[in-house]
């Protein structure tokens, strides 16, 4: 689903914040996740581990079904390339995974070589 979203479904992020720092790290996971309130720490129900989560402006409504607002959740799993250099993604990278220094509030965020595990395919052929 987050490698489907439009900036569009972002319009109401006033802020990114982040759990870890993310110079080191190649890619993030996101994903839109329904939580009961606009601001704060979300609840986290994936194996892995938060990195970071948006906060949403006062104009952000919620769903009118649900009541939840639906917020950006980045995250890793434990197969992913930070924790398992040599795994599956040693190059190449899930979907949903942007290149953290490419987020801000309201931009989707993009995929770069980095992401992409260029630099592994880089070092492999040297």
């Amino acid at each position: 689903m987050s490698s489907l979203l439009e900036e569009g479904d972002l319009r109401h992020e006033n802020n990114l914040v982040w759990l870890e720092d993310t110079d080191h790290l190649d890619y993030v996971r996101q994903a839109l996740d329904k939580t009961p309130r606009r601001r704060g720490k979300p609840r986290y129900h994936r194996d892995g581990r938060m990195i970071g989560y948006t906060e949403l402006d006062v104009h952000a409504e919620a769903d009118p079904d649900s009541g939840l607002q639906r917020r950006r959740v980045f995250f890793l799993l434990p197969h992913d390339r930070d924790s398992d250099p040599h795994g599956v993604y040693e190059q190449g990278a899930p979907g949903e995974a942007i290149d953290p220094r490419t987020l801000a509030p309201r931009r989707v965020g993009e995929k770069t070589p980095r992401s992409q595990g260029a630099t592994a395919i880089a070092t492999a052929s040297s």
